[in-house]
């Protein structure tokens, strides 16, 4: 059976557009496959894709979370006032931050006296509590007080010149080694104590005040270095003058060793030759140092001017006249004994005559 084209366009006349349509057909029904594959692909990982490069999984549900609200307000509750409390008066509103003044800021605990500040009262010393201080390194202390004055027992006031810089403990101590232990010695000498001579108390400073030596007791107000005790009849006693009596000294000594852990003064070294180191300085099984050398006094030297006028010599005045006058006598009488000399006359020169010289 032959077929020609124009044959087969006769009996086929509309062939190619069911051809056409039919192509259509079959490629959206090819497209809706693949799409129907990849979406069931997504669900399941590949067999062979270990590090998931694949097709990436659906992502799970985001589920909406509820916002608890509030429970609503009861009827019997009271109603809101307009008005703010009066605890709230002073604290900024975030609606009008400008209509009230910020609070003040809230003040520090106030800190606790301690049994030392409380023992110490004005009975005793004027001693008003200072702020701490803070220096470099271990430098300063806490419980300081300003030793301005001790107060006796019948009320009179022995005057710090200058004020200490202290810890009430060394304060305390102080206070009581005046009013226990120097005050009778005053009394025995029939006076009583007007001022102590503050040499030196607070300073933030080495020992003996070498750079980079181990901080003195002075750096933590733990220490005082008392030169002399001043009495109230204007006389004074010198800690370190030898000229006082050697039996006072020595009594400062046995009552300051006996209350104080370091005791320095003439002899312990050059730096203490002239004033007494005191301090309460805590060591092991509460060593205790007490240096210091009562020296003998002086021996009196004759001082090196004329001896007095006796009382039965005569005036100056009067017996200079005479020794004048026989002063006078005796030089008229030498000048009478002396030869007169004869004065000869020089021989006269002849006379010659002047001439000038010719230019």
């Amino acid at each position: 059976m032959n077929f020609s084209l124009p044959d087969f366009r006769r009996k086929w006349s509309c062939r190619g557009y069911m051809s056409a349509g039919a192509a259509m057909v079959t490629v959206a029904l090819g497209l809706s496959l693949v799409l129907t594959e990849r979406a069931e692909a997504r669900k399941y990982a590949a067999p062979f894709d270990i590090f998931g490069l694949g097709t990436p999984r659906p992502r799970a549900r985001v589920h909406s979370a509820r916002i608890p609200l509030p429970k609503p307000r009861p009827e019997e509750a009271p109603k809101a006032s307009d008005e703010a409390p009066p605890e709230a008066e002073g604290k900024p509103s975030p609606d009008k931050p400008g209509d009230t003044k910020p609070a003040e800021a809230a003040r520090p605990p106030e800190k606790q006296l301690s049994a030392c500040r409380l023992a110490l009262t004005e009975e005793v010393a004027i001693a008003p509590s200072i702020p701490d201080i803070r220096g470099p390194g271990a430098c300063g202390g806490e419980d300081l007080v300003r030793l301005e004055a001790i107060v006796l027992p019948d009320k009179r006031k022995v005057t710090v010149k200058p004020a200490a810089i202290l810890r009430c403990t060394m304060a305390s101590a102080i206070a009581d080694w005046v009013r226990k232990d120097m005050v009778p010695l005053a009394a025995s000498l029939g006076t009583t104590i007007s001022d102590l001579d503050n040499f030196d108390s607070f300073e933030c400073r080495g020992r003996n005040r070498i750079v980079g030596a181990m901080l003195s007791e002075h750096g933590k107000a733990n220490a005082l270095d008392v030169r002399a005790i001043k009495l109230a009849n204007g006389q004074s006693i010198g800690l370190t003058d030898r000229s006082m009596s050697r039996d006072v000294r020595e009594r400062v000594l046995h009552s300051v060793c006996a209350r104080f852990s370091t005791v320095l003064g003439p002899g312990s070294d050059w730096y203490h030759e002239d004033h007494i180191h005191l301090d309460l300085a805590q060591r092991r099984n509460d060593y205790r140092i007490c240096q210091w050398n009562v020296w003998d006094p002086l021996p009196q030297v004759a001082p090196l001017l004329p001896a007095e006028r006796p009382e039965e010599a005569p005036p100056r005045e009067v017996a200079a006249k005479p020794e004048a006058k026989e002063g006078a006598d005796d030089e008229a009488a030498e000048k009478s004994s002396r030869p007169v000399e004869k004065s000869t006359p020089e021989k006269a020169q002849p006379h010659k005559p002047a001439t000038k010289k010719r230019r």
